[in-house]
């Protein structure tokens, strides 16, 4: 819940909304609505303040609806069928310890999402697919700030000073929200947003849990990702609604963001980021020029994914930026069906694309693109808030 978010993280929720895509972080969400009880008008500041210092909540039940615009469904196929892509209803829970279940539905089948804290699972029944993700985890003055006392007005009124730097920030408007008495707040990146447009985040007034969260597209008023609930109920949850096992056959991949990859470099200092340090302890070459497509080398890092060791590689500054994720090439069964050229993940067949001469995929969408490619024994992705042509560009720049 916001009251237990250290000061730095109140602002910081903000920002996380428009370049988290849905990823996991704003819990109970729900729908704006025009009818029922608002809350009094308060300054933006204000309102977090009260957010921050509300009574904690014990837990949260709510029926929730997910809409996901990113893709074109015809451009899948099968149609993209899955909940994960296509949108769905369904349920959530989370209790005050930070778990939480997310249960999608739809004509297509089912999906869920689960999370304790520190490993996020999601389940796609469609694909017979878990992903098991380590999510990062606060330093130990980030977790002490969560039990210190409410930031005070002021101190969150120059973290909004500091944010509209670089985003357009609107005031708290009273809304009602799945019939509780909320307050919403749009954000807009002014520069390097890439194809991101906005995103808003509705709040409860009362106890300052979250209660929607949105993503909308550059020139599109309609939301391209939503997460909202038609009802919604606080108190405690029982433990075996947050649990769900997936089937012993399901396909398993890992993806590890809590920085063990990283440890595995590191000294008594920061996780290492020079380049040659990293490319050390890979079982590939490493490819991470100084520029990509223009934009300068940001930041490079070892990370988990699949289970063996690979690198994150960045390039230039906020949403605008792009990413490389590069892992040794996975071994191919020469009797399974081709997916489009070096994908590795035979479950979803992406659109083909030709990278240099060499058959890859790619996975265009109203936020940004994904590319992936396979050269030398190395499977390379690249992500970004970017049309096709320019992830496209960045591929063959590799």
């Amino acid at each position: 819940m916001l009251r237990h978010l250290p000061t730095s993280r109140l602002v910081a929720l903000l920002v996380g909304i428009v370049a988290a895509l849905g990823g996991g972080t704003a819990i109970a969400m729900a729908a704006l609505g025009s009818g029922g009880p608002q809350p009094p008008a308060k300054p933006l500041a204000q309102a977090l303040h009260d957010a921050a210092a509300a009574p904690a909540v014990q837990g949260v039940t709510a029926r929730i609806t997910f809409t996901n615009h990113l893709i074109d469904s015809s451009s899948l196929p099968g149609g993209g069928g899955s909940p994960l892509l296509s949108g769905a209803t369904g349920r959530l829970w989370a209790s005050a310890d930070g778990r939480l279940r997310l249960e999608l539905q739809s004509d297509s089948g089912d999906a869920q999402i689960v999370s304790d804290g520190k490993v996020l699972s999601i389940f796609d029944a469609t694909q017979n697919q878990v992903y098991r993700i380590t999510l990062p985890q606060q330093s130990g003055s980030d977790q002490k700030g969560a039990t210190d006392a409410p930031p005070t007005v002021a101190k969150i009124q120059q973290l909004l000073d500091q944010l509209a730097q670089n985003a357009d920030v609107s005031g708290a408007a009273p809304s009602n929200t799945a019939g509780r008495p909320s307050y919403t707040t749009r954000i807009s990146p002014k520069h390097d947003g890439g194809l991101i447009g906005a995103a808003e985040l509705a709040w409860d007034a009362a106890n300052g849990a979250p209660l929607r969260a949105a993503v909308y597209a550059a020139g599109n008023p309609n939301p391209v990702l939503e997460l909202k609930a038609t009802d919604i109920a606080f108190g405690p949850v029982d433990t075996a609604n947050l649990n769900v096992t997936p089937p012993s056959g399901a396909k398993v991949t890992t993806i590890d963001l809590g920085g063990s990859a990283a440890k595995d470099h590191q000294g008594a200092g920061d996780p290492a980021t020079d380049p040659k340090t990293v490319a050390a302890g890979l079982p590939f070459t490493l490819s991470a020029p100084d520029t990509l497509v223009g934009l300068p080398r940001h930041d490079v890092r070892p990370v988990d994914a699949g289970g063996g060791k690979a690198a994150l590689v960045t390039y230039g500054a906020g949403l605008g930026g792009i990413a490389v994720l590069e892992q040794a090439a996975p071994a191919h069964d020469p009797a399974a069906p081709s997916g489009g050229g070096g994908g590795g993940d035979r479950g979803l067949a992406l659109p083909k694309v030709s990278i240099g001469g060499i058959d890859g995929q790619e996975l265009a969408t109203a936020l940004g693109t994904v590319v992936r490619f396979e050269r030398g024994g190395v499977q390379y992705t690249i992500i970004g808030s970017v049309p096709p042509a320019a992830a496209e560009a960045a591929a063959r720049a590799l």
